[in-house]
């Protein structure tokens, strides 16, 4: 299976038409002779995704279209309304999926397959949304430059000892504002925006760069600590050019007051339109299972969401961790306070 390849298939037929583009024709009718399927719109790269779907796809016998979309995705389904030939929509950050409740473009799930393997926390309001796996933010720290115990939380970072000696990627990215949106849900305003002033008095550069890069420059001796996902320890060890950047660093689980780790979400929601609703639960469901949730841990270094699926081995070798087991509906929702934060104090300046 190879996203947004197949020739003139159904998800491009129904894209066609729900652009308006074919005006003679009727979306009911055409999607009534469809072939079972099920039409993914994806914020994750094709890669990290294809597998869990080829393996749907050798059980069950439907076949997956995907779509990979890196910006607008909630604005192509709302655009799209009723008309749109998307099943499903898979994003990161809990803030992307509560943006996609609001608008309106998703529907509830009844489901006691998913209900059974998903914690309420890691669900959305009324079940629009489900989580599939999760991720820590986690401390990236020099072996030969941070000594053990000197970090053990978020807010150690605010201390003028680290001045000059912190790389994070933008304030504004979804990654940084799940944090400090999680921050505000604990702390509250006021001392969110004394720790995100104090931590960019430490910078040690101007915040550039995703969350890889940080570690790069971790390793190169611009800085000695640098926040990240803890899925990226694992594809830097894999990759052959990145190696070096893991291997400088320890991977540290900082705590966020006395809640424990930060932690967010990849996950799914059932588009309103949804014309394959059934196989779409079908997938979601699926995605919830053992076989994919040990796919997800195996190839993407993320935490399964279901409990009593295995870690990979190179996590467990991380060590284990206490997860914040906050509501993640009530982080997203100080998720424009937080960009309201950064924005004030100027941190990417």
């Amino acid at each position: 299976m190879t996203a947004d390849t197949r020739p003139l298939n159904s998800w491009l037929v129904k894209s066609v038409l729900a652009a308006g583009l074919i005006i003679a024709g009727n979306i009911v009718a055409t999607s009534s002779i469809l072939a079972q399927e099920v039409n993914v719109l994806s914020h994750r790269q094709p890669f990290l995704i294809e597998p869990l779907f080829e393996a749907f796809e050798a059980e069950t016998g439907i076949k997956v279209n995907t779509v990979f979309a890196e910006v607008g995705l909630v604005e192509r389904l709302a655009r799209e309304g009723r008309n749109s030939p998307a099943d499903l929509i898979f994003t990161v950050d809990i803030s992307r999926l509560e943006e996609a409740f609001r608008a309106g473009v998703t529907q509830p799930v009844t489901s006691p397959v998913l209900e059974a393997a998903i914690p309420v926390q890691f669900r959305g309001l009324n079940n629009h949304w489900w989580g599939l796996t999760t991720r820590a933010r986690v401390i990236y720290a020099a072996k030969d430059r941070v000594e053990p115990g000197e970090i053990t939380s978020y807010e150690d970072l605010a201390d003028p000892k680290w001045q000059g000696r912190i790389c994070t990627r933008s304030g504004s990215h979804v990654y940084q504002i799940g944090l400090l949106s999680a921050m505000i849900a604990h702390r509250g305003e006021e001392f969110s925006r004394q720790w995100l002033a104090a931590v960019k008095s430490n910078l040690a550069r101007r915040p550039q760069g995703n969350d890889r890069a940080q570690v790069r420059a971790v390793s190169e001796g611009v800085c000695d600590i640098s926040l990240g996902n803890s899925y990226y320890y694992g594809q830097m060890l894999d990759d052959p050019d990145q190696r070096d950047w893991a291997l400088a660093v320890n991977v540290l689980f900082p705590s966020l007051g006395d809640t424990g780790t930060h932690v967010n979400v990849s996950g799914m929601a059932l588009t309103l339109s949804a014309p394959n609703r059934d196989n779409a639960i079908r997938l979601m469901e699926f995605l919830a299972g053992d076989q994919a949730q040990q796919l997800y841990a195996e190839d993407n270094y993320e935490y399964p969401i279901k409990a009593g699926v295995p870690w990979a081995s190179l996590l467990t070798g991380l060590g284990e961790f206490t997860a914040d087991d906050i509501d993640l509906a009530l982080v997203a929702a100080n998720a424009d306070a937080a960009q309201r934060l950064v924005n004030e104090i100027g941190y990417d300046e």
